[in-house]
């Protein structure tokens, strides 16, 4: 197949790079902004058309949750209308899509793990356009999925666990919030899963990925210390009220991954071993 990768200069774009040398039965158009502006509706119908793309797999996305509060009109066109021209480029040709989502779709006061069937209720800029583009996804593709995901960190790109790492060398104090809920998602076991899906072939629907566990951004920070060896800087707990944003985060965005895993058949690794994993890469 012709896979076009959009977003390849991001975290989960170079994951998946690295694995396309394990999957190179397939031909990868691996794209950026420079390569494909996935904004410009004609660009990227000419693009599938004189590539004969087969599928997309969209890792491209404003992601700065607070920066999206004020930039809504770009926010908007990179996750919500951007996706919606990729799906409609494809589907013209039969083809597949994966749409990268977020945990931000809900507003996370539930108490359990959320599952795809969930109502969606986001309560950020980012998290509506985020929404908007799943829907523009299946509404233009019928041969799409759209994996939510969470807490995505990886050795690449600017991400919490490289922060955290700089600022425990740097600071002899930090506070960090308890009382938000949530797994982290290693972007190397994000790319193996998506690359499981392409192998089996696309179920189409909406499915959750995180690593597995349950944990808070304090206790994650306690844990990334631990493994990166840094013992002379103090973690504190805050409240959320402590530490106000533009916009507002999920209290408790546990994703149930049950559903992918039974689909794919793929095994989920425990967090803190895919962070072992991302620290020792690093």
């Amino acid at each position: 197949m012709n896979i076009l990768i959009t977003g390849c200069n991001g975290q989960l774009g170079n994951e998946m790079q690295l694995l396309e040398k394990q999957h190179a039965e397939h031909t990868y158009f691996n794209t950026d902004v420079q390569e494909l502006d996935i904004t410009d509706k004609a660009a990227i119908e000419a693009f599938v058309q004189e590539n004969n793309i087969d599928g997309i797999v969209n890792c491209a996305a404003y992601t700065a949750v607070d920066k999206a509060e004020e930039n809504q009109d770009l926010c908007r066109k990179l996750n919500a209308d951007a996706p919606a021209y990729l799906a409609e480029a494809v589907g013209k040709r039969g083809g597949w899509m994966i749409q990268i989502s977020t945990d931000y779709v809900f507003d996370g006061t539930k108490h359990t793990p959320y599952v795809e069937t969930d109502e969606t209720c986001p309560n950020s800029v980012y998290g509506s356009t985020k929404l908007a583009g799943e829907q523009g996804v299946m509404a233009n593709c019928k041969n799409s999925m759209v994996i939510r995901t969470a807490w995505l960190y990886s050795t690449f790109g600017n991400n919490y666990v490289k922060t955290m790492i700089r600022l425990g060398n740097e600071k002899p104090e930090l506070g960090v919030i308890f009382d938000q809920i949530g797994t982290p998602t290693y972007a190397h076991d994000l790319a193996v899963a998506i690359f499981a899906a392409i192998t089996k072939g696309i179920v189409p629907g909406i499915y959750h990925f995180s690593n597995e566990g349950v944990i808070s951004w304090y206790d994650f920070t306690k844990a990334i210390h631990r493994i990166a060896g840094i013992k002379t800087c103090k973690v504190r707990p805050l409240h959320t009220s402590e530490y106000p944003t533009p916009a507002s985060r999920p209290h408790y965005s546990v994703l149930d991954k049950t559903k992918i895993k039974e689909t794919f058949g793929i095994e989920v690794p425990y967090w803190e071993e895919s962070l072992v994993e991302c620290i020792a890469r690093l």
